[in-house]
């Protein structure tokens, strides 16, 4: 029966494939008793099962390329582990045979026995292990339930559609590596992290569906409208061909945007715009090469942290960062620091927050645990030697913080001194204006610091008092908003007046429909995910600045929302 979903539209195009889902199985199982005479068959069922999630893992690991992260494959390393474990196998074939029971029921059983057991331990890191096993299981489960945990087969033409409750950003880390045709999740809005890494890939997504998760089932035909927010299941032979229609269209717009690739980024009347980008992971450097990024505009280097038992050492992170300053070849590479907290969290680091979006967050963290810091400016700094390297602090908004984090910087220089490691003396530090606080009194910014970068997602949601993970109140995150778009603008007007550059680095900066709304208040450099560079480049050429900055100065003036949206609607036009 074909029926459709409406959901907020967070990464444009069409996708159409059968849906992945990514469930929780644990929430599925039912009990029942067996006749005697079939117990040793449901052992043999369950034995099979496990083997099938080894071949898995197996696959999985044989599959790691060289580009792989390496908390990938320890990831993969403990699953097998675990599943080789006789607390966990033995034990519940044991619960088979006594209670004579089905094979999911007994694993549950097992499985809340031996995590009632590591919420005992008083190690923050081990009682976090239970999250292992719990994964395993669900593994295990999907194949005796039969929803197997490896891509379901798709016809010519389709792909895979993710469907889920939710995604952390340790599960969306790991869709990087595989063929993705789109995502569909239950929770989320604009700025999750479901929807980031959609609109990093270039792939279609709707979030927000509340309910999508309980009515689809595996393998289901799919319709992704990531333009309009629409999810459509089992679409009729009318539907489904007016959308592979829909689809080449869209398909054949991208295709011409990548004769831009080698077009100058400028104004029509001349002015030079430096379009960069924001990537995850060492790997994602080819996808900005590939359409001629000016550089690296945000590296998030807590991507190296998540889904992993422990910290990277500076070897590590030295190995990383040093690959993507080489891989530029000379071009600029902005790092940031560590940013972890709110919605991104290291395994074993346990704070019980009120609100963690509030709390010990970002540049908080690594100043109350400067160990931890000072590994990490010292492997920025050594790969400051092979390339044009800079420091970007996240989430400042006191003196005290600058004075602290530049104090922490000299100090990692002079131990790099002590080892006669060679790195850049004059390596740039910048700060990130994400704090409305921080965008309201600029002045100690602009003398102690190199650059300004605008992060415009926490410094929307900050403005507005919204939790951009909370679905209650996503629909309320708004872009547009009069405050916001003052800061914005007041931030890049101080920072030229100052000859301080700023950036905007936030999901604004890669929204073509905003592109020349931040011309016009001044914005010479944007950073945004690599797909989005040819379509905000085709914006930036179609401009002219010089009737720009009057239109826009005017729509700054208004705390109307409806007059400010039509504002921005005739910008296009110039």
């Amino acid at each position: 029966m074909s029926f459709t979903l409406h959901g907020l539209a967070v990464s444009h195009g069409i996708a159409i494939g059968h849906a992945h889902l990514v469930s929780h199985a644990l929430l599925e199982v039912e009990h029942y008793v067996l006749p005697g005479r079939y117990v040793d068959e449901e052992i043999v069922r369950f034995d099979e099962a496990v083997a099938e999630v080894q071949g898995e893992l197996d696959a999985l690991m044989a599959g790691a390329d060289a580009h792989a992260p390496s908390e990938l494959t320890a990831f993969i390393d403990l699953h097998q582990m675990l599943l080789a474990d006789p607390m966990l196998i033995e034990a519940t074939r044991d619960q088979i045979r006594e209670r004579r029971c089905n094979a999911e029921w007994a694993l549950v059983q097992q499985m809340e026995h031996i995590v009632e057991q590591f919420e005992q331990i008083e190690d923050a890191y081990l009682r976090e292990r239970k999250a292992d096993i719990v994964q395993v299981v669900e593994r295990v489960l999907k194949v005796l339930m039969g929803h197997p945990g490896h891509p379901p087969k798709h016809g010519r033409g389709e792909s895979l559609i993710v469907v889920a409750h939710d995604l952390s950003p340790a599960d969306t880390i790991q869709f990087k590596q595989l063929k993705i045709g789109g995502f569909v999740t239950d929770l989320g809005g604009a700025t999750s992290h479901t929807a980031i890494v959609a609109r990093s890939l270039a792939i279609p997504a709707v979030v927000g569906l509340h309910h999508a998760r309980e009515l689809i089932r595996e393998d289901d035909l799919l319709i992704v409208d990531g333009t309009r927010g629409v999810l459509i299941v089992d679409p009729d032979a009318r539907v489904l061909e007016e959308y592979r229609l829909r689809r080449s269209a869209l398909e054949l717009e991208r295709a011409k945007l990548k004769r831009l690739k080698k077009a100058r980024a400028a104004t029509l009347d001349g002015a030079e715009v430096e379009l960069a980008a924001n990537i995850e992971l060492p790997g994602d450097v080819a996808q900005a090469k590939a359409v001629e990024a000016a550089g690296v505009g945000l590296y998030r280097t807590e991507f190296l942290f998540l889904n992993r038992d422990g910290m990277p050492g500076e070897e590590e992170q030295y190995e990383a960062y040093r690959s993507v300053a080489e891989a530029m070849n000379g071009r600029p590479v902005v790092i940031r620091t560590l940013d972890i907290g709110a919605d991104k969290n290291l395994r074993g680091v346990e704070r019980l927050e009120a609100n963690p979006a509030l709390g010990q967050r970002a540049i908080r963290y690594c100043l109350a645990e400067p160990q931890v810091f000072l590994a990490q400016l010292r492997a920025i700094l050594r790969a400051s030697h092979h390339g044009r390297v800079r420091i970007l602090v996240p989430m400042l908004a006191h003196a005290h913080e600058i004075e602290q984090t530049l104090a922490l910087v000299g100090q990692a220089k002079e131990q790099l001194r002590a080892r006669g490691h060679p790195f850049d003396e004059g390596i740039e530090v910048g700060g990130m204006i994400e704090i409305p606080a921080a965008a309201l009194a600029l002045g100690v910014f602009l003398k102690r610091l190199d650059f300004l970068s605008i992060g415009t997602n926490d410094l929307i949601q900050y403005t507005l008092a919204i939790d951009r993970t909370d679905e209650a109140v996503a629909h309320l995150y708004d872009p547009l908003h009069p405050a916001v778009l003052r800061l914005i603008a007041q931030t890049i007007e101080a920072g030229r007046r100052a000859g301080l550059p700023v950036a905007v680095c936030g999901e604004m900066a890669g929204d073509p429909q905003l592109t020349r709304l931040l011309l016009g208040m001044g914005l010479r450099q944007f950073s945004m995910h690599p797909a989005q560079i040819l379509e905000v480049k085709q914006e930036v050429l179609r401009s002219d600045l010089a009737r720009l900055r009057r239109k826009v100065a005017r729509l700054l003036a208004t705390d109307d929302p409806g007059r400010l949206r039509q504002g921005l609607e005739r910008l296009k036009a110039i």
